[in-house]
């Protein structure tokens, strides 16, 4: 194939829950941890809300690279919600989120077209990234794709969550780029696009066929430089 992309960019990088697969795809396999840990379950989203807050509000941070420091405000928090232990907290999000949930990517399947399109990108000269607020690593084994990415980022790691510039920064050095020669996808106008286009890159969006795009661009989320739903889409806007 004939690579027009580095006209463009000289990499792609990508977010993975709900970018790469489809959310649903993952959520009613998680439904009977959720039914046996009801409070935890309703306390989780709402503090991951309240962080992704939090990041978006102090958009000048580098981030807290204290190891282990997301994960102490993440449990003080669901601590506080709940009225336990922050300690206790940890290791039940250790045991049930964080590890129990990578054995279910085993049966999730990828976005139609979504690996012969990180295929076409890497034959086309292209390098890949991928950048996720989860750990991403073993739920990349797990879908079949571990072995295409120059460099892989958690923003947890980081220290705060996206849209924080940190783990855009970060992954912008892994990779020996600047932030303009990249080309960002995700699924989150605030997180994904707002994130990557504050930092400089260029960005993707991928929606569903039925849910059309309708966020227009503001100071505080720019829009997106292309919106797809179907990634042969993507492959012929990065390769042209």
């Amino acid at each position: 194939m004939k690579n027009q992309g580095k006209q463009k960019f000289s990499a792609v990088a990508f977010d993975l829950d709900g970018t790469l697969y489809p959310n649903h795809r993952f959520y009613w396999r998680v439904l009977p941890s959720v039914l046996k840990n009801p409070r935890l379950f309703f306390a989780f989203p709402t503090v991951r809300d309240r962080l992704h807050r939090e990041a978006a509000e102090d958009l000048t941070s580098a981030g807290d690279t204290l190891p282990g420091a997301f994960y102490e405000t993440q449990a003080r928090y669901m601590g506080e919600l709940l009225k336990t232990d922050p300690a206790l907290i940890r290791k039940k999000l250790e045991k049930i989120i964080y590890r129990g949930w990578e054995p279910l990517f085993k049966k999730v399947r990828l976005f139609s077209r979504a690996a012969e399109t990180l295929q076409a990108l890497r034959e086309g000269g292209l390098k890949l990234a991928l950048l996720s607020d989860f750990p991403p690593e073993t739920k990349l084994m797990h879908l079949g794709i571990s072995g295409y990415w120059s460099a892989v980022v958690c923003s947890e790691a980081c220290g705060k969550l996206k849209p924080d510039p940190a783990s855009f920064l970060e992954l912008s050095g892994r990779m020996g780029l600047p932030p303009e020669q990249l080309l960002y996808v995700g699924n989150s106008v605030s997180y994904d696009v707002g994130g990557a286009g504050r930092v400089g890159m260029k960005t993707a969006l991928v929606r569903s066929r039925w849910k059309s795009f309708a966020k227009a661009a503001s100071k505080k989320t720019p829009a997106p430089d292309f919106v797809f739903s179907d990634y042969r889409q993507l492959s012929q806007y990065v390769l042209g």
